[in-house]
């Protein structure tokens, strides 16, 4: 099914199906709808709305602290993982900075593992020990989804079962959660809660956030309202999932709007960035590539990329 605005939904339990026809739909409909708008909402997916609603709560006792405790936890590789202070980050090309602030999760690996110094170790509040839990078992279900989004995406292009979902294996995955700040009256009027931007990853699964203001820019660059219901998730396509398929999944521009003065109040969202491995060749894939389609790519891996990119919005020196 889709909203009025176009944009489908559909149920993960689907393409989990034994019947050849619902996993055959979903596939059409999940591929077709990253090729139309860049974003789906997702249901049926397993993940307990409890969990998600426990995951807020913990996470807004966090951000809720003064800046001395937050800022304790700041500066952790560049940002890479724990807090980053309000107005760091900026949209690629855009000199305003975000008006948000937000704590990054990565992949936690265990010893000897072959990549293990290439991430990142994690950092936790000490005075919050439910908000490691929580972060982790979100952490751990949302790659298991979008694995299976990944299958999904493989069928639709009739590419070999793995194409997709073998380059994010022990991936260089992000969790991060976002506390966008009630807005004065002396906010820049040209800054955004986040900025027009695409994301740097393969596919971003965004759960509920608890206030509305996510809009992307359609092909027909027109912005219209993308808002998760209960339960759902939203999906969209980033820079890599691009870049592979020669831009024939495209990635799609999106922005957090500000609030009016009427609901000036704050924002949460839980975003997880679905990374390859840092080593993952990103060169666009021989089915994306014809005569009348050459490459719109250089290669690079999945490690360059992600650290050019940083750069370019201000995580990294």
């Amino acid at each position: 099914m889709s909203e009025k605005n176009g944009i489908p939904t559909i149920d993960l339990g689907d393409f989990m199906s034994d019947d050849s026809e619902r996993r055959k739909s979903f596939v059409q409909t999940f591929g077709q709808g990253l090729l139309d708008y860049g974003f789906i909402k997702l249901e049926g997916h397993g993940i307990e709305p409890s969990l998600i609603r426990e995951g807020y709560d913990a996470f807004e006792s966090f951000f809720a602290f003064d800046e001395d405790i937050k800022k304790q936890y700041a500066g952790t590789e560049a940002g890479a993982r724990g807090y980053t202070p309000f107005g760091v980050e900026h949209a690629k090309d855009y000199d305003k900075p975000d008006l948000k602030e937000f704590w990054q999760v990565g992949q936690d690996l265990p010893e000897g593992h072959p990549y293990r110094a290439q991430y990142p170790g994690n950092v936790w509040p000490a005075e919050i020990p439910e908000f490691q839990l929580h972060a982790q078992e979100i952490f751990r279900r949302l790659e298991d989804c979008a694995r299976s989004l990944l299958d999904s995406l493989a069928e639709f292009f009739e590419l070999p079962a793995g194409t997709f979902s073998d380059m994010i294996v022990a991936g260089n995955h992000v969790l991060r959660i976002i506390h966008y700040p009630p807005l004065s009256g002396e906010v820049d009027p040209t800054a955004f809660r986040s900025a027009p931007h695409e994301d740097i990853n393969l596919i971003t699964l965004l759960c509920e956030a608890t206030q509305g203001g996510l809009e992307i820019l359609t092909r027909e660059n027109e912005w219209i309202p993308v808002e998760a219901e209960s339960g759902q998730i939203v999906v969209d396509s980033g820079d890599m999932i691009a870049r592979v398929t020669n831009g024939i999944v495209p990635a799609t521009t999106h922005r957090v709007s500000n609030p009016k003065r009427a609901v000036n109040e704050s924002r949460y969202s839980i975003p997880f960035f679905v990374h390859p491995f840092s080593a993952c060749d990103l060169t666009v894939m021989d089915r994306f590539v014809s005569e009348d389609h050459p490459p719109n790519f250089e290669p690079i891996t999945a490690g360059e990329y992600l650290d050019q990119r940083l750069r370019e919005i201000g995580l990294k020196g």
